[in-house]
């Protein structure tokens, strides 16, 4: 089922809202979302670099790890109430006008 940035929002902070603690603080997230990317780094370089896992190591997977960062990132972003759909729109038209000619495009005939 698809969703939507702002379904997706709702979603966390509806899960984070029945929790006394709530969001972490800024500071906090970043040092999770460091974590989370860390992890990311470790599977790819078991899926695709020269570091086999070692036979005692959990099975995670590339599609977790990003699922992970993609819920700190949702965290971070409605602690500080932030429209990740707003920012998406801005981060895409920068690429858009500042990078536009920076890429080879592929021919669309």
């Amino acid at each position: 089922m698809e969703k939507s940035l702002a379904e997706i929002q709702r979603e966390v902070d509806a899960y984070i809202g029945q929790f006394k603690e709530g969001y972490f603080s800024p500071l906090s997230m970043l040092a999770r979302m460091s974590e989370e990317v860390g992890e990311l780094a470790r599977e790819v370089n078991h899926s695709f670099g020269e570091k086999p896992k070692k036979a005692d190591e959990p099975e995670n997977s590339i599609e977790m790890e990003l699922g992970d960062i993609l819920f700190i990132t949702v965290c971070f972003a409605n602690s500080l109430g932030i429209d990740l759909t707003e920012a998406m729109n801005k981060v895409m038209h920068k690429f858009n006008t500042r990078d536009a000619d920076r890429w080879t495009k592929k021919n669309t005939d």
